[in-house]
């Protein structure tokens, strides 16, 4: 009988410090960082994306000129594969992928905001047989128009070096690679490389930064250029 109180005892226990993990990583810790994210004046938001919670993310630079059928294609020819929706299954998928280093292409990436909307579509291109590392890019598409009056699409593109902790909120998630530019390049060379871009320009995009921070607490840094590719039609 008294087994089975300290067996009763510890599971509440463990309840209660899982919900305050839960408490603490999804809902505390990303409202602290969204106030403080408020009250410091950040410049050039429209050229960084946001945490669903509004934490500062990922600074967009990339972009592409073309349809959504001709984006598409050109990620098939250069065989990065389209990422799944965030579900309950998939995010057990990709632990598992992870644990038991399965191959996962099709791995979901998490939400960001560009402009108040989450990525309309979004592209890896996995390392190794699991989905710990791997390539990857979110795009939204811009009210602008292109090159023969196509859409221009904005996106942020990064290398995911590892699954871990926020270091901001505690939450479960990617870690990104500090080298943003050298990911940018990456993208675009693929392009090149299977013949779907006519053409490439530069843009200005959030300024050259030394250390910047992420959504996740991820250092990186970045000469400020967004590389604009016009796929070919």
């Amino acid at each position: 009988m008294k087994r089975k109180r300290l067996l009763r005892r510890s599971a509440n226990w463990f309840a209660l410090a899982c919900g305050a993990y839960l408490g603490l990583a999804y809902f505390a810790a990303p409202e602290f960082w969204t106030l403080r994210d408020r009250h410091a004046g950040t410049t050039s938001l429209e050229m960084v994306t946001r945490t669903p919670q509004g934490i500062a993310g990922d600074p967009i630079n990339v972009g592409l000129v073309g349809t959504r059928e001709e984006i598409m294609r050109a990620f098939a020819l250069a065989r990065w594969d389209t990422a799944d929706a965030v579900t309950l299954k998939t995010a057990i998928e990709i632990g598992e992928s992870v644990l038991f280093d399965r191959p996962y292409p099709d791995a979901p990436v998490s939400q960001l905001l560009y402009e108040g909307r989450a990525q309309d579509l979004a592209f890896e291109k996995p390392v190794g047989d699991s989905a710990d590392q791997r390539h990857h890019v979110r795009l939204w598409q811009t009210p602008e128009l292109g090159a023969g009056g196509r859409p221009l699409w904005l996106g942020a593109a990064s290398f995911d070096r590892g699954v871990g902790v926020s270091h901001d909120t505690g939450a479960i998630t990617h870690h990104i690679g500090p080298d943003i530019d050298g990911e940018r390049d990456f993208l675009i060379q693929s392009l090149f490389d299977a013949s779907a871009l006519a053409s490439t320009r530069e843009m200005e995009g959030i300024g050259a930064t030394q250390k910047g921070l992420n959504g996740g607490g991820d250092p990186y840094f970045t000469d400020g250029k967004i590389t604009i590719g016009v796929l070919k039609s």
